[in-house]
């Protein structure tokens, strides 16, 4: 990176850049006033839990809008405009759109830090924008104590196409894209206490577009899909047993999870927004009581840019799977089945 500024070290004293609880959100949002009338174009709105919102133009084509920004996680920021740009388009790709347009949003110390240091961050989301496909078309940025970085992203859809996170099916499987693990190791990142070559892993993980993924899954009779984030896989998990009104049996053993997490988190290296998402879930996940606390904030652990979930019938699970290594997507596992039981909670096996 420019100069000797470590950007993880330039965040506020607590703070993480870590999503709000959906419980604390929803206190919030509950006493926003309502629209007397749903607008009938609008086929996602905040009423869900969904990625993205969608908004019908035409009987064949809808956009979808989504936008994200965070604080560093890395230190390094080129990589870090790789990581924020790929993290806000991934909800594009979650919904079964194709990125079209970007806008950046920044917020810098201007006065603070080098400007190249900016640069480089706007470098490396650019690079990240024309791999997906998008266009960069402005942004706004202010002067802010702390930097901040994302984007708004406009895509565009088939209305008859638009996946959402509440699909999911009885006899269906579930298929993760990404490790997760990714909270506790950009959280050893800020206590120096990961090595350069999990760094540099952890990284090139969460700058990876879901791109491909997305576009293997097109040929299939995907019934939901979500991007697991800062809800960490649990919670992101729930949300889909939720919405689909199903639930769900994670099996642990399958779950991929970056190498060394375990270790960390033995160390206690795991930051508060895993410990939170392990609360929310508690009274709604059954975990084996073979299974440790580590284990189970692993399987809780707020990621950034993590992979997607994708529901599909479990007769076509293989062959999705199949096609991902394929392409690429190595990290791929199914690693749950969808049930009629305990509908709304989820079960975790070994």
């Amino acid at each position: 990176m420019s100069g000797t500024i470590k950007l993880t070290a330039l965040t506020q004293k607590g703070g993480c850049g870590c999503k709000i609880s959906p419980d604390a959100l929803s206190s919030v949002l509950k006493n926003l006033p309502k629209p007397a009338e749903r607008d009938p174009r609008l086929l996602v709105g905040v009423e869900t839990s969904d990625d993205a919102g969608v908004y019908q133009l035409t009987d064949d084509l809808a956009i979808v809008q989504t936008l994200d920004f965070f604080t560093p996680i890395v230190d390094d920021p080129y990589w870090f405009g790789q990581i924020a740009a790929a993290n806000a388009i991934s909800d594009v790709f979650a919904m079964g759109g194709k990125p079209l347009t970007v806008m950046n949003i920044v917020g810098f110390p201007i006065h603070k830090l080098d400007p190249s240091i900016l640069t480089d961050i706007l470098r490396g989301a650019a690079e990240k924008v024309a791999e997906a496909g998008a266009v960069l078309v402005g942004g706004h940025s202010i002067d802010d104590q702390e930097p901040k970085f994302g984007l708004a992203v406009t895509g565009t859809i088939h209305p008859s196409r638009v996946l959402t996170n509440a699909g999911a099916k009885p006899g269906d499987v579930l298929i993760l894209t990404k490790p997760i693990g990714v909270g506790i190791q950009t959280t050893a990142i800020k206590r120096e206490a990961l090595s350069p070559e999990k760094t540099e892993l952890v990284m090139e993980i969460m700058a990876r577009l879901n791109k491909r993924a997305a576009e293997c899954m097109h040929d299939f009779p995907v019934h939901a899909c979500t991007d697991v984030t800062g809800f960490g896989l649990m919670g992101h998990a729930l949300e889909m047993a939720e919405g689909s009104k199903v639930g769900i049996r994670i099996r642990q053993s399958q779950v991929p999870v970056l190498p060394g997490t375990r270790e960390l988190a033995e160390q206690g290296i795991v930051p508060g927004g895993s410990k939170s998402n392990f609360r929310w879930v508690s009274d709604r996940v059954r975990f084996p009581e073979a299974l440790d606390e580590t284990d189970r904030l692993i399987l809780c652990d707020a990621v950034t840019s993590g992979g997607l979930l994708i529901s599909l019938p479990a007769a076509d699970g293989e062959r999705l799977l199949q096609t991902l290594h394929a392409n690429g997507v190595e990290w791929a596992r199914i690693i749950a089945d969808v049930v009629e039981d305990h509908p709304g909670m989820i079960e975790v096996h070994p």
